[in-house]
């Protein structure tokens, strides 16, 4: 069986699992038990840690299928799901660190570098405050990220901007996840006060980005094309995935309200204006998916032929990512609109689906305009580039 159809087998378990993953503000122990058991936690991991080594399109394919059932338990998956990815970047003694005991230990991250990483003897020193760590009441650790001073790019300084992966005993967690959206993603805030981080759980983003290319350690041991795709990009894909997946279960939610729905004029099946909403609306979330199949395919297209994409190609795959979330939030509004009344009731089937789209599409990773900026600078060949991850 496929991740993907473990996942569709399970959909029926993680939907009847999320109004009370909302109402405990994280997924339950059931639900996180059930994507556990699915594997698609663990798609991405090299196979030499007992992970599936599966392709991105099968993940992003997954986290749509999960998104769709129980849009909170989508976005953990997207998010938990894509670390042990980047974990397999890392030189193999943090490798061992992190999965030697036990290979199916899972990570949280919150890559905004909203706390302190200072470069120190040996490593580095990390303090301060991360908000929006999504599943990390389920896990056992977490990467940050945070601005080690400056590195050079082509006689440019650039931020060094860096992962640090930190034990769990080395943060605390607060509760501060009270939200309208995405309410069992359990996003609560991590605390850490003065941890020591060695350099080799480290890394940094300009190697990631402007430094494409550069020999990573963990690529001697993880030589798979998987392991050669720009990590902007990839996370880019698996947050719109997370984004497209919620939309796509407002949409079925939706259908079926509608189906059995009647109206002083008749049943709503039979109105012209509600079938055209329909059409166009799912048109517009279904487009999404697509492309989000089609940049995987070219980025692993390119990784197989051992090359690696151009900040052009980047661009344009981030701004197609991000630019599909933002376009299926708006056919969910539409059709939102164009609901019952009953719908601003909180326990209507559709009322949680709206908030977490809408919540979803408010990722930092989902903004659509400075990535379109960039797009077009880049491929207008202008020296005034906005400063993104690509």
């Amino acid at each position: 069986m496929s991740i993907v159809d473990a996942v569709r087998a399970a959909a029926p378990v993680l939907a009847a699992e999320d109004a009370a993953g909302a109402r405990q503000r994280r997924l339950t122990d059931v639900a996180w038990k059930e994507l556990q058991a699915t594997g698609v936690l663990r798609a991405l991991q090299p196979a030499r840690w007992g992970g599936a080594e599966t392709s991105l399109a099968e993940f992003l394919d997954a986290i749509v299928e999960v998104g769709r059932a129980a849009p909170a338990a989508g976005w953990v998956t997207a998010v938990v799901g894509v670390h042990p990815w980047q974990v397999a970047l890392f030189p193999e003694e943090a490798q061992q660190e992190i999965w030697g005991d036990d290979p199916a230990r899972a990570l949280a991250s919150s890559y905004t570098p909203t706390g302190k990483v200072v470069r120190v003897d040996g490593g580095y020193r990390v303090s301060g405050r991360w908000s929006f760590s999504s599943g990390c009441l389920h896990t056992d650790g977490v990467i940050l990220g945070g601005i080690a001073g400056e590195r050079d790019w082509n006689g440019t300084p650039v931020a060094d901007f860096v992962s640090v992966v930190l034990d769990r005993d080395q943060y605390a967690i607060e509760d501060t996840w009270r939200t309208a959206g995405l309410a069992a993603t359990g996003s609560n805030d991590i605390v850490a006060e003065g941890a020591f981080v060695p350099a080799h759980r480290a890394q940094s983003h300009v190697d990631y980005t402007y430094h494409l290319g550069t020999p990573l350690p963990g690529r001697e041991v993880n030589s798979g094309a998987l392991y050669r795709l720009p990590w902007a990009v990839v996370f880019n894909a698996i947050i719109a995935a997370g984004a497209l997946g919620a939309a796509r279960g407002f949409v079925d939610a939706w259908t079926d309200a509608a189906r059995d729905r009647r109206t002083a004029a008749g049943p709503v099946r039979e109105d012209h204006l509600a079938q055209r909403h329909l059409a166009e609306n799912a048109y517009v979330v279904d487009t999404g998916i697509i492309g989000l199949r089609a940049v995987a395919a070219e980025l692993t297209a390119i990784a197989e032929a051992g090359e690696w994409p151009s900040r052009e190609t980047r661009a344009r795959h981030r701004y197609a990512l991000a630019r599909s979330a933002q376009d299926a939030g708006a056919a969910v509004t539409r059709l939102m609109r164009v609901s019952s009344g009953r719908t601003a009731y909180t326990d209507h089937p559709l009322h949680r689906r709206f908030q977490d789209v809408t919540a979803a599409i408010g990722h930092a990773f989902l903004l659509a305009d400075p990535l379109g900026r960039a797009h077009g600078a880049l491929t207008l060949g202008a020296e005034d580039v906005p400063a993104v991850h690509l």
